[in-house]
């Protein structure tokens, strides 16, 4: 019996790569989901899953969190700043609780790419590195998701708004994602994954929402500093807002685009192609 903990396990990630499990054969009781708050759990322990307590700020709760755990996939926190030492307190707990093996969601080429999301995850790899912990870096490029939220605006507008060029960018869905994390977890082999799908630009993006939805839609490439204002205006706050325009302008550079294909080898079978991505976002 191998017991595998999930962290952040109702986030949007975590409750897929907990479902991606049981669907690969995991046993739910073999499966500990650690989460910040218990009460959102329900469904996962109605699954006999393990719920426990585990909040990246209160390193007090991980010791326990983590006992008697084999393997522990450590998502990345969602809160850009803090995450290097929430992500150092996890790690030193799992050391510590005698976790043989940990999976790490990180970022494509942590160890080389300028986006500003890369440092905590290069940190996060130099801590698990120097922790001498058996480990698997599973490198995720961009989320198909995170192009959900503008189709809507798209469609309203006409167009899609960004810096991106004609920047290609290997994104996948959270699912294939989860089916990588799954896979290598159930493995328990250490290595480095480089993770994506098949390319596209924003302009092909943009002609896909327009032949799926029967509207026309076109890419609307912006100056960084002007597509900044853009989603400011949308609601974001200024830092993030500048920090999401400035990976929009490096994308040009190609650093959301790679041609390995570890992620179709992980899951054993092709990516999910950015049609099904759009056809799913046009129904929500």
């Amino acid at each position: 019996m191998t017991t595998i903990a999930v962290t952040g396990a109702t986030g949007q990630l975590g409750r897929l790569v907990v479902d991606a499990l049981i669907a690969r054969g995991a046993t739910p009781g073999d499966i500990v989901a650690t989460v910040r708050d218990t009460t959102k759990t329900a469904d996962l322990a109605a699954r006999g899953v393990q719920v426990r307590e585990a909040d990246y700020d209160r390193p007090e709760t991980l010791a326990a969190a983590f006992a008697g755990v084999d393997r522990l996939l450590l998502i990345s926190g969602n809160e850009v700043g803090k995450r290097l030492p929430q992500h150092t307190a996890v790690i030193d707990a799992a050391k510590a609780a005698g976790v043989g093996f940990v999976a790490y969601t990180s970022l494509l080429r942590a160890d080389s790419s300028p986006l500003g999301l890369a440092p905590e995850h290069r940190g996060t790899e130099e801590k698990l590195a120097a922790t001498g912990l058996p480990h698997a870096l599973l490198r995720n490029g961009w989320y198909t998701e995170n192009y959900a939220g503008s189709i809507a605006g798209a469609l309203a507008t006409g167009a899609i708004a960004g810096s991106a060029g004609d920047g290609r960018i290997a994104a996948a869905t959270r699912a294939d994602y989860a089916e990588a994390a799954a896979a290598v977890l159930l493995a328990g082999e250490p290595g480095v994954y480089e993770l994506g799908g098949e390319p596209f630009t924003m302009s092909e993006l943009a002609a896909e929402v327009s032949k799926q939805s029967g509207k026309p839609v076109s890419y609307q490439n912006l100056p960084v500093a002007e597509y900044q204002k853009v989603l400011v205006g949308a609601g974001l706050p200024d830092h993030y807002a500048q920090m999401l325009a400035e990976t929009d302008g490096l994308i040009v550079d190609g650093h959301l685009d790679t041609d390995r294909d570890d992620l179709a080898k992980l899951i054993g079978r092709p990516v999910t192609p950015l049609s099904d991505a759009v056809a799913a976002a046009l129904k929500n």
